[in-house]
């Protein structure tokens, strides 16, 4: 079964704005039933999703954005990016379409460690997870296999590296981290382009880079949580990947309790754009236990609440090809 494709055109007149901490972010919602955020990597955007988009939608309330510094949201040039801001943004974002319920979290990559701060907060009583499944992602600093780009952007010179990243360097460095029959196309890669590089964000890539020793900062608080949880868990991964593949989930494996974890072979780092009808199907049957599971909250410690934002219009489940 192969699932179509979302343009990106058509995805990007379909999403919708709201504000957060005075940065506008860019968000797209389908579909009706239990709330499923979908948390997108670095350094592309929730496009990525694009393959799961409708089949999800059939089934669940799906939910993503564009996290600050990315995609078609907000790029503010002197800020100090933060995974754990990317965690209050996710919740902003469920505040604002009046989400109460427990949310299920779909992560890849740098989103795989949004997610794991969301499972701190869990532990903390700051957030209410009904469930979790990681793709490929670094969620052992230990174990990451950074990058010779990464490493350079990590740099002193890392903004000089910024100001040289072109549509070329992401054909050098980015294709090289798929599996080697499924590598995006060049029309796939001018999409990825157009993502990053709208309003001018391949200049910020030296600041969002900081995720990476932000990640061994808070390396500890989120494997204590992955190991305590008790929300359920699978970790999806892309065999072929040379930064997060097999060596992250034999690590996982030696970490987390009862761990459920899927191997797919020939895959790279991006499985959902390059096996999409398997990571549905994978992602179907791990759901499918859990029709009637409800994972304990923590006890929640007082939060200051906003006041709730209207939420104009929910986007169809079913959007329709068209030629752009």
């Amino acid at each position: 079964m192969r699932l179509a494709e979302i343009p990106l055109c058509v995805w990007r007149m379909r999403g919708q704005d709201f504000s957060f901490r005075g940065h506008t972010i860019r968000y797209w919602t389908a579909g009706q039933g239990e709330p499923l955020l979908l948390i997108h990597g670095f350094p592309t955007a929730s496009w990525d999703w694009n393959y799961l988009w409708q089949p999800l939608s059939r089934q669940y309330r799906v939910i993503a954005c564009d996290m600050l510094g990315f995609g078609d949201s907000a790029k503010p040039r002197d800020h100090h990016y933060s995974l754990l801001e990317q965690a209050d943004l996710q919740q902003a974002l469920l505040e604002h379409l009046n989400i109460r319920e427990p949310v299920h979290v779909l992560a890849h990559d740098y989103g795989d460690s949004v997610a794991q701060e969301l499972l701190a907060r869990q532990a903390e009583g700051l957030f209410d997870m009904a469930s979790c499944v990681f793709l490929n992602g670094g969620l052992f600093p230990e174990t990451h296999r950074t990058l010779r780009a990464q490493k350079l952007l990590l740099g002193r010179a890392g903004w000089l590296l910024s100001r040289l990243f072109d549509r070329g360097s992401l054909d050098r460095d980015f294709s090289r981290i798929f599996g080697l029959e499924t590598r995006p196309s060049e029309s796939e890669l001018d999409d990825f382009w157009s993502l990053i590089a709208a309003n001018r964000g391949h200049h910020l890539l030296h600041r969002l880079i900081s995720y990476v020793p932000e990640r061994r900062v808070q390396r500890d608080r989120w494997v204590k949580a992955m190991q305590q949880s008790r929300v359920p868990m699978r970790f999806i991964n892309g065999a072929a990947d040379p930064i997060s593949g097999v060596h992250m989930v034999e690590r996982y494996r030696e970490l987390i309790p009862n761990p459920d974890t899927v191997l797919i072979p020939g895959i790279g780092h991006y499985p959902h754009t390059e096996a999409p009808a398997k990571v549905l199907r994978l992602y179907d049957a791990f759901r499918l236990p859990l029709t009637h599971f409800r994972p304990v909250l923590a006890t929640p410690r007082a939060l200051p609440v906003s006041a709730p934002v209207d939420h104009p219009f929910v986007l169809s489940s079913t959007i329709q090809p068209a030629s752009c």
